[in-house]
């Protein structure tokens, strides 16, 4: 694995520029813009940003701590591959990026259609604001169980160390389409996740709820029924669709949780209790609130 370390601080040192050199052209931006048109909302916002990378710091700091484990969990189902590696290194890589991204966006649909999944990737989505930063703002605890979703890649021939790279090199892309300043980008919109599918995706517009999932490749929403346009008619309006109060970073990571907190509270049964945990969010037993997919039936 020492190979693995390297090349990701390989990545680390030539990404860290670009993205200094981005959000410093799209800051240029938003201030142009404002000192333009005084009714046009700011991209940014100091205390964002900065929440932005603290929660960031956090996701690091846990998924470096956790590593051992999930490397170990990893190699351990590798040496149980159904498959010897492939030998084509142009096929190998294609396929586990191709695989990876399928994965990724299991990940990323279970992490908005199960509660208990939700109260961590929440983080996420609480900013009211949309630009690069945003791409940092890590869901803090994914690191303690995101591994799962690769084991199927080890069992099918793929090396521990590879499929870390290749989620490491897929992250890249997955920062840099957070951002407004990037409109449609014409047939790439039908084969990647374009800043224009992300802002769709970060929106809490009801049309716009659980919506283009993935990392890189958008064909998986297309192929599963997730997939949703980018209306001109429905401009995005980015974060929850309850506000979170008060805005911090403790409860920006938590608040989510001090809510199944309260369900758990209530005088009703055992399975009702765990059914907040894992339904999806919006579900309660007496039908006072509404799932996602009830605020769209609705509309």
């Amino acid at each position: 694995m020492p190979g693995t370390y390297n090349f990701e601080d390989f990545l680390l040192k030539i990404s860290t520029p670009f993205y200094l050199l981005l959000i410093g052209l799209e800051i240029f931006l938003t201030y142009r813009q404002t000192s333009h048109d005084h009714s046009a909302r700011p991209s940014y916002s100091f205390r964002d940003s900065v929440t932005n990378a603290v929660l960031m710091l956090c996701n690091g700091g846990i998924d470096l701590l956790f590593r051992a484990v999930y490397v170990t969990v990893l190699l351990w189902f590798y040496n149980l591959a159904l498959f010897a590696p492939i030998q084509n290194p142009f096929a190998y890589w294609l396929l586990l990026f191709l695989l990876e991204d399928l994965a990724f966006y299991t990940l990323h649909y279970v992490d908005h259609h199960c509660r208990l999944f939700w109260a961590v990737h929440v983080t996420h989505h609480s900013s009211e604001h949309f630009n690069l930063t945003t791409g940092f703002r890590s869901s803090v605890f994914q690191p303690l169980y995101r591994f799962i979703y690769f084991i199927p890649l080890a069992i099918l021939g793929f090396e521990p160390a590879d499929i870390i790279v290749m989620y490491s090199l897929t992250q890249i892309y997955g920062i840099i389409v957070h951002t407004e300043y990037v409109k449609k980008l014409g047939w790439l919109e039908y084969l990647l996740v374009t800043p224009s599918h992300h802002r769709v995706h970060h929106a809490s517009n009801v049309q716009y709820l659980d919506k283009n999932m993935g990392m890189c490749l958008i064909i998986w929403d297309r192929i599963f029924g997730t997939f949703q346009e980018e209306m001109a008619e429905v401009p995005p309006r980015y974060g929850l669709t309850k506000p979170m109060q008060p805005e911090n970073v403790v409860q920006t990571v938590f608040h989510e949780w001090k809510e199944i907190g309260r369900d758990f509270r209530q005088p009703v049964d055992l399975p009702t209790k765990l059914k907040y945990l894992l339904k999806a969010p919006g579900w309660s037993h007496d039908g006072s609130r509404e799932t996602s997919k009830d605020l769209q039936s609705r509309l």
